[in-house]
C-alpha cells in the first residue's frame, strides 16, 4: 500500500510541478505583453483554495482535480469587455503578440527541463559502468566480436558513461536507418578497439523491450540477492505465504544466488508447482508456490507477483558517474533537452506510419508508476523523471492538434499568412476534431496501463 501511495503522491508533485510552469509561462508572456490575466488555476473543477494577486486582477485556483491547469485572460469571444478594458484583451493583441503567448507554455516546459537536467548533471548522475557481462550465442554482438569484460566506451564516437547512454544512441541509429553503429571498447587487456555492430532489423519500439539486449549484448551486473521487499496482494507469492524480508535460498533443489536467475526460472515455467526453500528470521522454511501464469503477445510466461529488495549500493568496481560542473554543466543539459525532444517527435513519426507500436503510448498510471520508482530510487532519479515528462509535455502541446497550444499556434499562422484569422466555424470544427482526437488518446493510453498492469 505504501508503494501505491508514494506512486499517488509523486504523480501529483509531478503533475503540478509540470502544470504550473507550462501555465506560468502562458501568464508571465501575456502580462508582458498586456493581456489581462482574470483566472490562473491549477486542477480543474471545484476550487480548493482562492486567492487574489495583491497588485493585479488575477484569481489565482488550487482545485480539485490534479490532472491539468489553464491561464483565462480577458477576451472578448468568452464575454463582454468594457470599453476602457478593450487594450487589455488577447483577441484584439496582434497576431505575433498571441503566437508568443500560446507558445510560451511549452516553451516553459522546455526550460524547466534544461534547468532539472543542469541540476542533476551537477549533482552527478550514478548508474553502472557499461561493462559487457556476457554475449549471447549466434547474435549480432557475437558476429562482431564483442567479448566479455570490455567496456564500451562511445558508440558511433559519442561518448557512452552509461547504459543508458548506449541505448539512446541505438534507437538513434535505428531511427536513422543505419545498418550499423561503431562500438568503441576497451578490453580487458586495456586495448581500445572499434567493433561495427549489424542493427539492421532492430526495432526503436520500446514496447518490445530494451533494444539493447536484442543485439545480444548483456550488461555485466552487481549480484543481487534474492530477498522479497514486498509481494502483490492476491498474487501467487502472496497465496504461497511469502513476505517481506524472505531471502529465497533454493528452488526444487537448485540453488538461487541472484534475483535475476530467480526471475528468469519462474518466467520459464507458468502454471508449474514449485517447492522452495526461505530463510526467514534466521530460520529456514519450505513453501510450496504455485507459478501464475501471463500472456504477452500469445506467449507465456510465469510470475508471482514479488518485488525484489534493491541492492545498497553500486559496487565501486561497476560505478559510473556522470558529472559537471555548474557552468560545464549548461551544455549537456541544453543536448540532452534537444535530444530528447527529437527522439519523442521521432518516435511520433514512427507510430504515424506504422513503424512504431502505439503500445509505447503511456497514460496517467504508467507515469504514476514511474513516478513512484523513480522517487523510491532517490532525488536524481526523480529530477531525471521530471525532465523526461516535461519535454514530453512540451511536445505533445506543439503537436498542430486543435485544443492544443500547436493547434492554436496553426491557426495564427494561417492568419499570419492569409492577413485574417481564420473563420470562427472553422475553429468550432477544428475544436471538436481535436477533443476527439485527444480522447481517443486518453483511451489508447489508459488502456495502454491496463493490459500492463494485467
Amino acid at each position: 500500500m505504501s508503494g501505491i501511495l508514494l506512486s499517488i503522491v509523486s504523480f501529483i508533485l509531478v503533475i503540478g510541478v509540470l502544470v504550473t510552469f507550462h501555465e506560468y509561462g502562458h501568464f508571465w508572456v501575456a502580462r508582458k505583453l498586456g493581456v489581462r490575466v482574470t483566472r490562473f488555476s491549477i486542477g480543474f473543477g471545484k476550487p480548493i483554495l482562492r486567492w487574489r494577486g495583491k497588485h493585479n486582477d488575477t484569481e489565482y485556483v488550487l482545485a480539485q482535480i490534479p490532472l491539468g491547469g489553464y491561464v483565462k485572460m480577458l477576451d472578448e469571444r468568452d464575454e463582454p469587455v468594457a470599453d476602457e478594458d478593450l487594450p487589455y484583451v488577447f483577441n484584439r493583441k496582434p497576431v505575433l503578440a498571441r503566437m508568443a503567448i500560446t507558445f510560451a507554455g511549452p516553451l516553459f516546459n522546455f526550460i524547466l527541463a534544461i534547468f532539472v537536467y543542469w541540476l542533476v548533471f551537477v549533482i552527478g548522475i550514478e548508474g553502472l559502468k557499461p561493462v559487457v557481462g556476457s554475449i549471447e550465442p549466434d547474435s549480432t554482438a557475437q558476429q562482431a566480436g564483442l567479448q566479455p569484460g570490455d567496456h564500451i566506451t562511445a558508440v558511433n564516437a559519442v561518448e557512452t558513461a552509461n547504459w543508458d547512454g548506449i541505448g539512446l544512441q541505438l534507437i538513434e541509429a535505428v531511427l536513422d536507418r543505419d545498418a550499423s553503429v561503431r562500438i568503441s571498447v576497451r578490453d580487458e587487456h586495456l586495448q581500445e578497439h572499434v567493433r561495427t555492430l549489424n542493427i539492421r532489423g532492430l526495432s526503436p519500439d520500446l514496447a518490445k523491450g530494451n533494444i539493447l539486449l536484442h543485439t545480444g549484448i548483456r550488461p555485466l551486473l552487481p549480484t543481487w540477492p534474492a530477498i522479497i521487499e514486498s509481494v502483490v496482494e492476491g498474487d501467487p507469492a502472496a497465496q504461497a505465504g511469502l513476505q517481506t524480508g524472505d531471502k529465497v535460498l533454493s528452488v526444487a533443489g537448485e540453488a538461487v544466488d541472484d534475483w535475476r536467475d530467480w526471475v528468469q526460472y519462474l518466467r520459464a515455467r507458468p502454471g508449474e508447482q514449485l517447492q522452495v526453500q526461505v530463510l526467514r528470521d534466521g530460520q529456514t522454511r519450505d513453501i510450496s508456490l504455485h507459478v501464475g501464469n501471463k500472456t504477452d503477445d500469445s506467449v507465456s510466461y510465469g510470475y508471482i507477483g514479488a518485488i525484489a529488495r534493491a541492492p545498497q549500493a553500486i559496487p565501486p568496481e561497476l560505478r559510473s558517474v556522470l558529472q559537471y560542473s555548474p557552468l560545464t554543466a549548461v551544455v549537456p543539459a541544453l543536448e540532452k533537452t534537444a535530444q530528447l525532444s527529437l527522439l519523442t517527435l521521432r518516435m511520433l513519426g514512427k507510430m504515424l506510419v506504422g513503424e512504431v507500436s502505439v503500445k509505447n503510448i503511456s497514460g496517467p498510471i504508467t507515469i504514476a508508476q514511474y513516478a513512484g520508482q523513480s522517487a523510491s530510487i532517490g532525488l536524481v532519479q526523480f529530477l531525471a523523471f521530471i525532465a523526461i515528462v516535461s519535454v514530453s509535455l512540451g511536445v505533445l502541446n506543439l503537436l498542430p492538434i486543435p485544443v492544443l497550444d500547436g493547434g492554436h499556434l496553426m491557426y495564427y499562422l494561417i492568419e499570419l499568412l492569409k492577413g485574417s484569422p481564420v473563420t470562427e466555424k472553422t475553429q468550432m470544427l477544428g475544436q471538436q476534431i481535436g477533443v476527439v482526437m485527444l480522447a481517443m488518446l486518453m483511451i489508447l493510453a489508459l488502456y495502454n496501463d491496463v493490459m500492463r498492469l494485467f
